[in-house]
């Protein structure tokens, strides 16, 4: 039995599996997706009036609230943002 994890943190884990980076970019784009649905809700925005007021497609859209898919640019999250009022930051830490 291989303890080479034991005693050692989940972060130490997704490292040592090369899994860290992706993870915690999925967990980014989940959080995102799940902020903007949240705002869409308050507002009572359709996915019809937020895909029209970010020019783009119901598809897009739908790839963008997708809390799995994590192809998104940096554009769509922007136009999103703005699409309900907020604006896009990104902080490097």
């Amino acid at each position: 039995m291989d303890n080479s994890h034991l005693g050692s943190n989940f972060d130490d884990f997704l490292q040592g599996e090369d899994l860290l980076l992706e993870t915690q970019l999925l967990a980014i784009k989940r959080v995102i997706a799940i902020q903007i649905k949240q705002l869409m809700e308050e507002q009572n925005l359709t996915k019809s009036e937020m895909s029209r007021r970010m020019n783009t497609s119901r598809a897009a859209l739908a790839r963008l609230l997708d809390p799995t898919n994590e192809s998104v640019t940096l554009q769509t999250l922007d136009r999103a943002a703005r699409a309900i009022g907020r604006r896009l930051q990104i902080d490097l830490v």
